[in-house]
């Protein structure tokens, strides 16, 4: 078992940092914290370090960000996907859920193409009926999944022929065939299920493997192809809740942590809980497309 060292990133905590997203064209590192409702930006420096180098506030939740080639975002808030251009001019794209639905859009992820994945999560009773769905380029929403107990990272291979999924409640992530010209899924199977811990988000790397941020276990874990756990990166806090390569080279693999769910005692004893912290490791990140922005896609409430 191949076991890294971190490097503390961030000086700064936040609440629920999540979905860590190398923007390739300009070099940056985009990030969000859920509950604050914020979209963090930063710099990765030679030393691991992250400096941080903008934020923007959004009404309520924020599940993920993903970047256009052109620059401009994709945010998913509570209900809806958020376009914010350039000059930060912001418009609503496409409406996921419901308004008060007692849901909130969860994480996300672009497939090799540019397609856009969204989960879903509940937030007021033990669901079995969470959905993965993908946003067409006409703006309508195919369901992917509607079985899920808590929809979270979404990742695909090297080639783009496997997707992968998780569900976090059932400790479980999910593969099937994939073709990233057509955006077809084949039938769902288990890669891994009765993890110790709960999957959140994940990422792949140059070789196919698989690597899950672990909540609850100070670890984010690297699986191979085959589903056999091979290395791990050991984290000062509990709860880590995504992982995402950056850099340059895609050889600094991003960790974010939370403070969210930690009572006053595990906060004094685990003080940087809620930081971000990287890790060098062996095998390379797979590089996420960019965001396909549909030319004539309206806005819509």
């Amino acid at each position: 078992m191949t076991r890294f060292s971190v490097v503390a990133a961030t000086a700064g905590t936040g609440i629920l940092p999540e979905g860590p997203f190398w923007d390739t064209r300009r070099r940056r590192l985009l990030w969000v914290d859920i509950q604050a409702g914020l979209v963090h930006e930063g710099l990765l420096e030679p030393d691991g370090s992250i400096l941080p180098t903008g934020k923007s506030q959004f009404p309520g939740t924020v599940g993920a960000v993903t970047v256009s080639w052109d620059g401009d975002l994709a945010v998913a808030t509570a209900d809806f996907v958020l376009l914010v251009d350039a000059s930060g001019d912001r418009r609503v794209f496409n409406r996921v859920l419901a308004p008060r639905s007692g849901r909130r859009i969860n994480d996300a992820g672009t497939d090799p193409a540019g397609r856009l994945y969204l989960g879903t999560l509940s937030l007021t009773h033990p669901s079995e009926s969470e959905v993965l769905v993908r946003i067409e380029d006409d703006g309508a929403v195919t369901v992917i999944d509607d079985d899920l107990t808590l929809s979270n990272g979404i990742a695909w291979s090297p080639a783009g022929d496997r997707m992968y999924n998780v569900d976090s409640l059932r400790h479980t992530v999910y593969v099937r065939d994939y073709d990233p010209a057509t955006g077809n899924c084949g039938g769902r199977e288990i890669f891994l299920d009765g993890l110790t811990g709960i999957p959140d988000g994940i990422c792949t790397d140059r070789d196919g493997a698989v690597w899950a941020a672990m909540w609850g276990t100070g670890q984010a874990r690297r699986y191979t192809r085959d589903g056999v756990l091979d290395a791990v990166v050991d984290v000062p806090v509990p709860h880590v809740s995504s992982v995402g390569f950056a850099g340059p080279d895609l050889g600094t693999l991003v960790i974010t942590t939370a403070r969210q769910g930690l009572t006053t005692t595990q906060l004094a004893r685990y003080p940087a809980a809620g930081a971000l912290f990287t890790a060098h490791v062996a095998v390379p990140g797979v590089p996420v497309a960019a965001w396909r922005r549909p030319a004539l896609w309206k806005g819509r409430e």
